[in-house]
C-alpha cells in the first residue's frame, strides 16, 4: 500500500512552519494516543503514522529531502534513521502532557525509556539499480542474459569496521554513545535535543588505524555474474527485481533492480507491440506489381506488391511484431513502401521511357474523345 502524504497526515500545508507542525501533531496525538484508545487497533496504527510524519517534517534535512523527492527521498532510511534526533519526551514536557498520557506503557514509553532500540529492525542494505542496454530483437523474443555487476562486499579482515585489529576506539565527541545531547533550561522547563554524532556518524567508534585490505572503507569491490531473464515484450524502463542482490548491511540485504533500456533500431520503429519499417520498391514493381523481400525481426519475408502501388502505401504482415508481454500472440509488422525513381539512365532506358510517356498520352487523348 502506498504511503500517505506526510502533510496530509498532519493536516497542514506544505508551507507550515515548525510551531504549526508541533501544534498539529499535539492535537492528533491527544486524539489517537493508544492509552486513550486501548481497544482501538486502528488508533495505534494511526499514531505510528502520525509519529513518522512528525519525525520527518520536524527535521529540516529530512523535510527538504521529502519536499524535493517525496517518499523516494527517504528510501534506505530505517525506522531508527527516521526517528533519530526527535525528542518526544521534551516535546510533551513542553506541552505539559506527560501526566495526561501517563507514559505507563505503549509506544511513547518505548521512546522515552530507550527500549525502542532493542525492538528496532536490523538495518537493511540499500537497493541497487543497474541500467541494461538491450536490442529490439532481444525484447521481441525474450532471452537469458548474463550481466557482470560490481558489488561491495563486507571486508572479512575487519568485518566491516574499516579498522585494523586494535585500531578502533570510542569517539571522543560522543564518548562512544553515537549521540550528542544538548539541554537548554528555561525557567522550570528543560529542552533536550538529541542528534546523531557527526564525528562518528552515529556509530560511537572512530577508526584510528585503517584496515590494510579495504583501506578503511569496510568493504571490498568484487565482480559478480548474474543470470537474468529478459521477458518477451519488455520495453524501455521495464524493471526486473532480483531479491537479495542489493547492498549488504549487517544481516539484511537490499534488492537489485535491472532497468532495461531498449536501443534504437537502425531499421524498425516500435509502436507498442507493432513494428514499422520503410521499404523502397522500384518504379516497375510499383506499376506492374510483384513479390519483394522485406526485413523482419527474424529474417526476410516475402511480400506481394499489387500493381499500381503508390508511395506511402502500408502493408500489414500479421504476427511478425513484438510478443505481447505476459500474454499470448504478437504484434504486427507494417511495411511502408516508397517508390524510388531511377537515376543514371542509359540512352536506351531513356528512349523506352519516352515511348512509354507517348503511349500514356495517346491513351489519355482517346479517353477524352466523346
Amino acid at each position: 500500500m502506498a504511503k500517505r502524504d506526510y502533510y496530509e497526515i498532519l493536516g497542514v500545508d506544505k508551507s507550515a512552519d515548525t510551531p504549526a507542525i508541533k501544534k498539529a501533531y499535539r492535537s492528533l496525538a491527544m486524539k489517537y494516543h493508544p492509552d486513550r484508545n486501548p481497544s482501538d487497533a486502528q488508533a495505534a496504527e494511526a499514531m505510528k503514522e502520525i509519529n513518522e510524519a512528525y519525525a520527518v517534517l520536524s527535521d529540516g534535512y529530512k523535510r527538504r529531502l521529502y519536499d524535493t523527492y517525496g517518499h523516494a527521498g527517504l528510501e534506505g532510511y530505517t525506522q531508527e534513521d527516521i526517528f533519530r534526533g526527535v525528542d518526544f519526551s521534551s516535546l510533551f514536557h513542553e506541552f505539559g502532557l506527560r501526566d495526561l498520557f501517563g507514559f505507563g506503557g505503549g509506544i511513547f514509553n518505548d521512546f522515552f525509556s530507550g527500549r525502542a532500540a532493542s525492538r528496532r529492525e536490523p538495518r537493511r542494505g540499500a537497493d541497487l539499480r543497474y541500467d541494461l542496454s538491450v536490442t529490439l530483437e532481444e525484447v521481441a523474443f525474450g532471452m537469458e542474459k548474463t550481466v557482470k555487476l560490481p558489488r561491495a562486499e563486507t571486508c572479512t579482515s575487519c568485518r566491516g569496521t574499516g579498522a585494523a585489529d586494535g585500531g578502533l576506539s570510542d569517539c571522543d565527541a560522543c564518548h562512544g554513545t553515537g549521540q550528542i545531547v544538548r539541554e537548554q533550561r528555561s525557567g522550570y522547563s528543560v529542552f533536550r535535543q538529541i542528534t546523531g554524532c557527526s564525528a562518528c556518524r552515529g556509530s560511537g567508534k572512530i577508526v584510528k588505524e585503517a584496515c590494510k585490505d579495504c583501506e578503511g572503507r569496510g568493504v571490498i569491490e568484487t565482480i559478480e555474474e548474474i543470470q537474468i531473464t529478459i521477458p518477451a515484450g519488455a520495453y524501455s524502463g521495464y524493471s526486473i527485481r532480483l531479491d537479495g542482490k542489493g547492498e549488504k548491511d549487517g544481516g539484511m540485504v537490499g534488492d537489485l533492480y535491472i532497468v532495461l533500456q531498449v536501443e534504437e533500431h537502425p531499421i524498425f520503429e516500435r509502436h507498442d507491440d507493432d513494428i514499422y519499417v520503410q521499404q523502397d520498391i522500384s518504379m516497375t514493381v510499383a506499376a506492374l506489381g510483384g513479390e519483394i523481400q522485406v526485413p523482419s525481426l527474424n529474417g526476410d519475408l516475402a511480400l506481394d506488391i499489387p500493381d499500381g502501388t503508390q508511395t506511402g502505401a502500408v502493408f500489414r504482415i500479421s504476427e511478425k511484431g513484438i510478443a505481447h508481454l505476459n500474454g499470448v500472440g504478437r504484434g504486427d509488422e507494417y511495411v511502408i513502401v516508397k517508390v524510388v525513381t531511377p537515376v543514371d539512365l542509359s540512352v536506351k532506358e531513356r528512349e523506352l521511357l519516352r515511348q512509354f510517356e507517348k503511349l500514356r498520352k495517346q491513351k489519355e487523348e482517346r479517353s477524352d474523345q466523346p
